[in-house]
């Protein structure tokens, strides 16, 4: 299993989470978001993190150029997309050699063959429940919607795991 701690905005957080060693730490760069860490968080923090950790900047239809660059600014190793990004956006910001996260929103009306054109330039999904915002809702879906899941690509869950 592999954990993956998002939304980290405040310093004695990120410091406090990074002492339990998780696998990814993720942090969001969509303004919009109340988790948005740019105003909180200094890049030297971020990138003083341990090594094991894999520091991932979340993003929702931004600038490829911006991504990039806030990337390099926070020495980011990983990338979760959380918008409308197409595979060959995925694609492009993989073969800078960082890793790819793209997100799905789930619930009764999604279908599984939306991933397929994502299975080659994606490292994993990440499953989260279907909201008029974008994550962080703290709500759990069906997952049995997942059941006939191939498993071509490594997933995250996300949204109300605690509630399982």
């Amino acid at each position: 299993m592999v954990l993956k701690v998002c939304g980290m905005k405040y310093p004695d957080n990120v410091k406090a989470v990074a002492e339990l060693f998780p696998d990814y730490m993720g942090f969001i760069f969509y303004k919009p978001s109340k988790r948005y860490c740019g105003d909180t968080l200094s890049p030297e923090l971020v990138r003083s993190l341990p090594s094991s950790i894999i520091k991932t900047g979340v993003f929702v239809d931004e600038k490829e150029e911006e991504v990039l660059n806030i990337a390099k600014t926070y020495d980011l190793q990983a990338i979760q997309l959380h918008g409308h990004e197409s595979p060959e956006y995925c694609l492009s910001i993989r073969d800078t050699g960082l890793q790819v996260i793209k997100a799905f929103h789930i619930d009764e009306k999604f279908d599984l063959a939306t991933l397929e054109p994502y299975n080659r330039v994606a490292d994993f999904f990440l499953f989260d429940t279907k909201t008029d915002l974008y994550g962080g809702s703290g709500k759990s879906f069906d997952w049995d919607l997942l059941k006939e899941y191939d498993n071509k690509v490594p997933l995250f869950l996300s949204g109300g795991i605690d509630e399982r």
